[in-house]
């Protein structure tokens, strides 16, 4: 059996005891909606988490996706930009303080984005090959 705890297993104000739960775990996963407000407070230490378990960590946004909130999503994970807001909300969920982007390397966004999913959930794979190449007809 696998199992995903959501929200960072409901404890992204702690990642060293989610690390040892994952390391504890093989058959554990974690995926990060509603909680980049959390990690983003952290930059240096959610790094290293994501680099240390590139294999076990999906991305989620729990919930539709507005654009301003995929954008924030980009931007926390792909850049070091500093001191941004984590929700696209006036009136932030979790709190009123910004976050820093983490910058994580292109091998392991493709994991978090993608390939772990396709990996552990079933049918991703097969929609997300439908997706590419519908994308690679295109003009």
């Amino acid at each position: 059996t696998t199992f995903i705890g959501a929200h960072v297993a409901n404890n992204a104000e702690d990642l060293a005891t989610v690390g040892r739960w994952l390391d504890a775990y093989p058959n554990l996963y974690v995926e990060i909606a509603s909680r980049i407000g959390e990690l983003g407070r952290q930059p240096f230490t959610a790094r290293q988490f994501f680099i240390r378990y590139q294999e076990r960590i999906l991305f989620g946004t729990d919930g539709p996706w507005p654009e301003a909130r995929v954008r924030l999503y980009w931007r926390f994970l792909e850049t070091n930009d500093e001191y941004f807001p984590y929700s696209e909300k006036e009136f932030p969920p979790q709190g009123f303080w910004n976050i820093y982007g983490v910058d994580l390397p292109d091998d392991v966004l493709r994991k978090v984005y993608h390939e772990n999913a396709a990996r552990i959930v079933p049918g991703v794979a097969e929609r997300f090959a439908k997706y590419q190449a519908a994308q690679s007809s295109e003009p």
